[in-house]
């Protein structure tokens, strides 16, 4: 996926979760971040971030803060991205071959999963998860807590109980970390409902991604510990 008109500028301060204060080209900006996390090893003062500017004249901010740099490694933040991303590499036939559809936002029992993909064998359910959380090589999920998210996974361990194939496909969000692991310190239950989905037969997956400003791109797999 591509972005259009990205500019560089300098992190300053968040407000609140959906706001960032940045000195772009020696003015400050106010623009709208497009992910609620915390992101606080990320967004601090000074930070090299990038936005892109809206189309839209209409929105009562111009940019949207897309991605930022870490020390070398240069992390999009867009939390829209994963699932466009996994959807591109999807249709070119790289998670499953010989796909026939790719739905997004599909509702099974009580369950709202990120895809239906379907192909020969039936279907297939998945989600996607961003990873921007990054510690010495090893990234985490998820960087606060979500119920959500343990909903989701058990969502997927009920379908693959019924005969369902599932997955969980985590979006490294930056090119270089080795491994993923779930981030037990900050929310026990969700790892271990990710633990319990992968022995009960839901797949498990994380691909880094290559990453440039304006663009984002998934990669190569990453080793999952559990």
């Amino acid at each position: 996926m591509r972005y259009n008109a990205v500019e560089k500028a300098r992190f300053l301060s968040r407000p609140n979760r959906f706001i960032a204060h940045v000195d772009l080209n020696g003015r400050t900006e106010v623009c709208h971040v497009k992910n609620t996390g915390r992101c606080r090893e990320l967004l601090t003062p000074g930070a090299a971030v990038y936005l892109e500017r809206s189309l839209n004249p209409a929105r009562k901010t111009k940019y949207d803060l897309i991605a930022v740099e870490k020390g070398e490694l240069l992390i999009n933040m867009d939390a829209q991205a994963p699932n466009k991303v996994f959807g591109e590499w999807a249709a070119a036939g790289n998670f499953l071959p010989g796909l026939t559809l790719i739905r997004p936002e599909y509702t099974w029992e009580d369950s709202r999963f990120d895809f239906l993909l379907e192909d020969a064998k039936g279907k297939i359910f998945v989600e996607v998860k961003g990873v921007t959380l990054e510690e010495d090589g090893e990234v985490r999920f998820p960087d606060a807590p979500t119920e959500r998210g343990v909903k989701h996974l058990r969502g997927l361990t009920r379908a693959a109980a019924q005969g369902c194939r599932a997955a969980v496909f985590f979006v490294i969000q930056m090119k270089g970390p080795t491994r993923f692991r779930p981030n037990d310190k900050t929310h026990p239950a969700f790892g271990g409902a990710l633990r319990e989905a992968a022995q009960n037969g839901v797949g498990v997956y994380a691909y880094d991604c290559r990453v440039t400003p304006d663009s984002l791109e998934l990669d190569a797999p990453v080793a999952v510990i559990l």
